[in-house]
């Protein structure tokens, strides 16, 4: 047998041994697309993920071995498949080239598609072909539900919102008024689908196309002000959109000012990270008092690798 083939054999029994435990849980909680592998084997660096029937695979950055294709990819891929009883053809894989960027992945075979999955009775729009992330962060399902629980009432302003799945569950929620703000003109289309999608239109659901840092500091010159804010930003971001170049180490304390700023006197900041090296500054408690929730808001298929996340409030 070859190391590739053995390595496959390796992924595919503890898929689907990981497989037997998550979707007890997931029928339990009314999950349908969940997280089956996350690099549980050292030398298989790779992320494997549920989407009602469908696999999506992507290769870790920065673990590319040399001497693997993305033939030894596939393999363990369809390995996958085996495993979970799913039809080859809804097998998606992100795998790593020589490029950078957003052009060292490349998907295998596949042409553009979008469809629809479920998750707290809401609906998204998906794409597992065409871009790094797939259009809904599963790590964030709980802090959506959060969201909609506190959102009643609420103005909700949703930063970096990508494809808009928070600004749709605090529609649920019984928002009075959602606005959605993002530099990409294709997530923020996304995210208008995704509103739609769910029956939530017209003037209270707003989608600004803009610089999160601008946005803010031009609606605090205008006096406006929201009871619920979103912060989820990237860890980096170099988009020839803007001059400015985000790193969310070295530029968090402005991005939590910003959003205090525009802040009702009553009101909450969810703050969030995917960084592992993020190390929160001491002088955000000069403006805002601030308590860690990761712990409430990480779901147990992301355990390996979590999110951190905040909570902020204007200061008593």
């Amino acid at each position: 047998m070859s190391t590739v083939q053995q390595q496959a054999e390796m992924l595919a029994n503890r898929v689907r041994k990981n497989a037997r435990h998550r979707r007890k849980w997931a029928r339990r909680n009314g999950v349908t697309c969940y997280r089956v592998y996350d690099r549980d084997i050292p030398e298989l660096p790779v992320a494997i993920d549920w989407y009602e029937g469908r696999i999506y695979l992507a290769e870790y950055s920065g673990h590319r071995a040399d001497e693997r294709d993305e033939a030894a990819v596939m393999t363990w891929g369809q390995a996958v498949c085996a495993a979970l009883d799913v039809p080859k053809e809804h097998l998606y894989l992100k795998i790593r080239s020589r490029q950078r960027g957003a052009e060292q992945y490349t998907a295998l075979d596949r042409s553009g598609e979008r469809f629809v999955v479920e998750e707290g009775d809401l609906k998204f729009h998906v794409n597992l072909t065409d871009y790094l992330d797939t259009g809904l962060f599963l790590d964030h399902r709980i802090t959506r539900g959060l969201v909609r629980d506190m959102s009643n009432g609420c103005r909700v302003l949703n930063l970096f919102a990508y494809t808009g799945s928070f600004s749709v569950y605090a529609a649920a929620g019984g928002a009075v008024s959602t606005t959605t703000v993002d530099l990409s003109k294709t997530y923020l289309s996304w995210a208008e689908d995704n509103m739609a999608l769910n029956g939530y239109t017209g003037e209270s659901h707003r989608f600004e196309h803009a610089d999160v840092v601008s946005w803010c500091r031009e609606a605090y010159r205008r006096e406006q002000t929201y009871d619920l804010i979103i912060l989820d930003p990237p860890t980096f971001s170099n988009s020839k959109r803007t001059e400015t170049v985000l790193d969310i180490q070295r530029d968090h304390l402005d991005l939590l000012e910003d959003s205090m700023r525009v802040l009702a006197p009553d009101g909450v900041v969810w703050f969030s990270t995917n960084s592992r090296r993020f190390r929160m500054g001491d002088e955000v408690s000069e403006f805002a008092m601030i308590s860690e929730t990761t712990e409430k808001t990480v779901p147990p298929d992301f355990t390996r690798r979590p999110h951190r996340s905040w909570r902020l409030e204007h200061p008593l």
